[in-house]
């Protein structure tokens, strides 16, 4: 397939009359589309107005999906242990399938190709299946909790390794490596030392799994990490092994200098959710300084109980305006930052190689958006665009490992509206249940 239009490869590169030339799962050509037309004469050719990597969402809870909107001016706390955790406890597996359906529909629809997903304690290989059925690109891993959990969520610390264990032997690496699994503690408030000691130890027990999980989101959870342990949170998470270059840490608000320090020297992974921060009244994470310090920072759009959308380029606009709002300095975090954050960064958090940037023999992620909108008119620069003009519903091309997810605004791997319909009838018997 050869795609033509103004391809964005990078943050550093657009080429203004381009095209990517994709063969199966691969990208072989990137450059002017008068010269991949004359050396790819065969190729079946669409065009779309842009064309960019697909974007990475460092940090999503896609089977939070059929709470979106139940947990509105709520901190985080409230909004986990009165809402979210309960609506959770209470999902069978068909409405665990539906929700995860649901969210990675939306991220199809919207420009998302590669997922960091926090699932739920129960029923977690719905989301795995889902996300092999709908195509995404992700690492998945099923929430444990082994203390401070709701009924129907707690664990026994054995049975929550384990089952982590199953289904790391069941999923990571399927679908040619486009699954991958994490080991997923919820946060250190609900898991205990063995557990979060058992993670690292589950995590280096096989080949390429990582480790994703909160951290320091939140001034109430912090405290009672300290009040339990001693420790500030990210001291407590290096301690038990849940620091190093393959752990993803959510949020990260609230973190002094020598955690910061800590992050840096280890290498660890942190994800960025402003709108998510925001909406809890949470705070605004340091990014600035960890970038400063080469964190590696990806974005996320959290879970949407708490946002409420997985728009991937609704967050990079928020990203963006509250570190301006914040330091006061409008050259904070500006688009080029933004687009690695939302791309190459989110990949690399992922683990994912050869992902995030539209280059000849990397995996071919590949979005088409439209830009004939009066929003969109005119365009002096596109990254600018990208990052605080464009929606996710301009998305009109969604391509994963070569395979066409959505052309011309429709999904092909999925019945969308049977997905919708299902997604309403599930959260009307969890309204009534409440």
């Amino acid at each position: 397939m050869l795609l033509s239009g103004t391809v964005v490869a990078d943050a550093e590169t657009v080429i203004q009359d381009g095209a990517v030339v994709v063969e199966d799962d691969l990208i072989v050509a990137v450059g002017d589309r008068l010269d991949c037309l004359e050396r790819y004469p065969d190729h079946e050719r669409e065009s779309y107005d842009v064309l960019t990597p697909g974007t990475v969402g460092a940090h999503v809870h896609s089977v939070q999906s059929l709470g979106r909107g139940i947990a509105d001016d709520t901190e985080l706390l409230d909004w986990l242990y009165e809402y979210v955790l309960p609506m959770e406890a209470s999902m069978s597996p068909d409405a665990m399938r539906t929700a995860a359906e649901l969210g990675y529909l939306e991220m199809i629809e919207s420009g998302t190709t590669t997922c960091i997903d926090h699932l739920s304690v129960a029923h977690a290989g719905e989301a795995f299946e889902a996300a092999r059925e709908l195509g995404i690109r992700g690492r998945l891993g099923k929430v444990m909790m082994d203390k401070d959990a709701p009924p129907g969520l707690l664990e026994e610390t054995d049975e929550a390794l384990a089952e982590s264990e199953r289904l790391i032997r069941e999923y990571h690496g399927v679908d040619d490596g486009r699954i991958r699994y994490a080991v997923t503690p919820r946060f250190a408030v609900s898991c205990t030392e063995a557990c979060l000691r058992g993670t690292r130890d589950l995590a280096d027990a096989y080949d390429d799994v990582m480790i994703h999980t909160h951290a320091s989101e939140n001034r109430g959870e912090i405290a009672a990490v300290e009040d339990e342990t001693g420790r500030r949170n990210i001291h407590w998470l290096n301690e038990v092994g849940l620091t190093g270059e393959d752990v993803v840490l959510a949020h990260c608000v609230w973190t002094d200098e020598s955690e910061r320090e800590l992050l840096a020297e280890t290498g660890t992974n942190v994800t960025y959710c402003p709108s998510s921060n925001m909406k809890l009244a949470s705070g605004v994470a340091p990014v600035l300084d960890y970038l400063d310090r080469g964190i590696n920072v990806a974005l996320g759009n959290d879970g949407p109980p708490c946002n409420n959308t997985l728009d991937p380029f609704t967050e990079m606009r928020q990203a963006s305006l509250l570190q301006k709002v914040d330091r006061l300095e409008p050259q904070a975090l500006p688009a080029q930052t933004v687009f690695e954050m939302a791309t190459i960064n989110g990949a690399q958090a992922a683990g994912f190689d050869r992902v995030g940037k539209l280059r000849e023999g990397w995996k071919a992620d590949i979005l088409g958006l439209e830009t004939d909108v009066t929003r969109g008119t005119p365009i002096h620069d596109v990254l600018s665009h990208l990052t605080f003009v464009a929606h996710g519903d301009d998305v009109q091309f969604t391509m994963v490992d070569g395979d066409v997810l959505m052309r011309d605004g429709e999904v092909l791997v999925a019945d969308a509206a049977a997905i919708r319909s299902n997604a309403r009838a599930f959260a009307a018997e969890l309204d009534a249940a409440t």
